[in-house]
């Protein structure tokens, strides 16, 4: 009489066999959505945008082996390539209507490995050794700018236009900090350089928790059509851009967290327009 209700307390709301998960060391996740105006509960994790965000992860991680080991260009390269991952993980999970916020915590704890302290640590490592407390201080400004960056992004995602960014956004001090380290990557650095750059790696920080506007190219139709010119732009972008790499990137993207503190001084001083 017993056997039927013990099966019974085996099983969830959900009428799933609870019996061989029980068994496990690691508990399910479990994530409570809504959808269509309910409170929906749903077990386990999408394996596609995830995997994608671990592969962002995995880049990070090994930017900041590679860096250790003095192999600063993979290092370098290495955040670039979590770039690339990092924004696909959303886009595929928005497509394949799999964004979780699981998803998203994940995604933002893989930011943090990948372009706040990777290219910290892969920059201290190439130049700032020798700069004693200040080369430290710089190298754990700009981690701890990219924490607080993605900590203000998270709480602002739904109140904030998604045409722009606050602040500058992580992938893109990143790939500052990491294309100075490919530009360089076998230069001997002088003092005065590494002060340079050190300075540079600060200022990056900072901008990633201003108040400083950014572009954030979300307004883009990339399903739309457009005129064949764009095409055959983006061509050539690609072959300029492969011709020398390190240099043109970090050009684009130096040019970009300009961008922000330039058009801010421009609209500050700007003459008030008369009605």
């Amino acid at each position: 009489m017993n056997q039927p209700e013990n099966q019974d307390n085996n099983k969830d709301n959900s009428g799933e066999d609870k019996s061989l998960e029980n068994l496990l060391p690691i508990d399910e996740h479990v994530e409570e959505v809504a959808e269509n105006g309910q409170k929906v509960v749903h077990r386990g994790v999408y394996l596609l945008p995830n995997l994608i965000t671990t592969g962002a992860l995995f880049s990070g991680f090994y930017a900041i082996i590679a860096g250790m080991h003095q192999n600063f260009e993979s290092a370098a390269i290495a955040i670039f390539v979590a770039m690339i991952l990092d924004g696909l993980d959303g886009r595929v999970a928005r497509m394949t209507n799999t964004a979780s916020e699981f998803g998203v915590q994940y995604d933002s704890l893989s930011d943090m490995v990948s372009f706040g302290l990777a290219p910290a640590m892969v920059v201290f490592s190439w130049g700032f050794a020798e700069l004693g407390k200040f080369g430290w201080t710089a190298a754990f400004t700009y981690a701890a700018c990219a924490a607080l960056r993605l900590a203000r992004f998270n709480t602002q995602v739904d109140v904030v236009d998604k045409r722009y960014f606050v602040g500058l956004a992580s992938p893109a001090a990143a790939a500052i900090v990491a294309g100075i380290v490919w530009q360089w990557n076998d230069v001997l650095l002088s003092t005065e350089l590494a002060m340079l750059v050190a300075i540079v790696t600060i200022f990056a920080g900072l901008l990633m928790v201003s108040n400083v506007k950014y572009s954030s190219f979300k307004g883009i139709d990339l399903r739309g059509r457009v005129p064949f010119v764009v095409m055959l732009a983006v061509v050539i972008g690609f072959a300029v851009v492969s011709s020398a790499p390190s240099t043109m990137l970090l050009v684009i993207f130096g040019i970009y967290g300009l961008s922000g503190p330039v058009l801010w001084c421009w609209r500050l001083f700007r003459p008030v327009e008369e009605n």
